[in-house]
């Protein structure tokens, strides 16, 4: 899931408007950020799933430290703390749960790939539902997600006097960007 956390990310800017949207942004893919330095030194890697070439949903992804159920927890309490400082307590606790949201929505689409301890220490059960084997019905949910999200954010932006252009034209991105992020994912990008 890659698109779907834009748009959840929209969505609690809808109802969170003192925290900017870029923050959201990065906020719902900062895991995958972390993610992206472990994987090119090769601390965490991909290999594609038993019967695949790899692509959208054909991965098994070991972010054995971002991606562990202690690891998101504590990435996300620190870049909650961090956040303090610009946005407030209720802020930087917003910034936290986007930050979390992350692991829960990737539970439901991860193979059985993430695991509870950071390094998979203990060698415990790794989690995750497999959404990710029905690449139709994934897009879709992530294509959902974009599309609520968008609509939600446009609607609280409308509500509350921004210049209409301007929140058109955020909505609009939103969504573009949503179908763009998805089609690349879906073309194996």
């Amino acid at each position: 899931m890659v698109t779907g956390h834009f748009g959840l990310a929209a969505a609690v800017k809808s109802i969170e408007r003192p925290i900017p949207l870029w923050a959201l942004m990065l906020a719902t893919v900062w895991l995958d950020v972390i993610f992206v330095p472990l994987y090119l030194s090769g601390v965490e890697h991909i290999d594609p799933a038993p019967g695949t070439d790899g692509g959208y949903g054909n991965g098994i992804i070991y972010a054995d430290y971002t991606h562990s159920l202690l690891g998101a927890l504590l990435i996300s309490a620190a870049t909650g703390l961090l956040c303090v400082r610009w946005w407030g307590r209720r802020g930087g606790t917003v910034i936290g749960a986007v930050v979390f949201s992350h692991w829960l929505l990737d539970l439901v689409v991860h193979r059985t790939d993430m695991p509870l301890l950071p390094g998979n220490a203990g060698d415990l059960p790794r989690l995750g539902f497999g959404l990710w084997q029905y690449h139709a019905l994934t897009a879709t949910i992530e294509g959902l997600l974009v599309l609520v999200g968008a609509a939600l954010y446009w609607r609280a932006a409308r509500r509350t006097g921004g210049p209409a252009g301007r929140v058109n034209l955020i909505a609009a991105l939103i969504v573009a960007c949503g179908a763009v992020t998805l089609g690349l994912d879906l073309a194996g990008m």
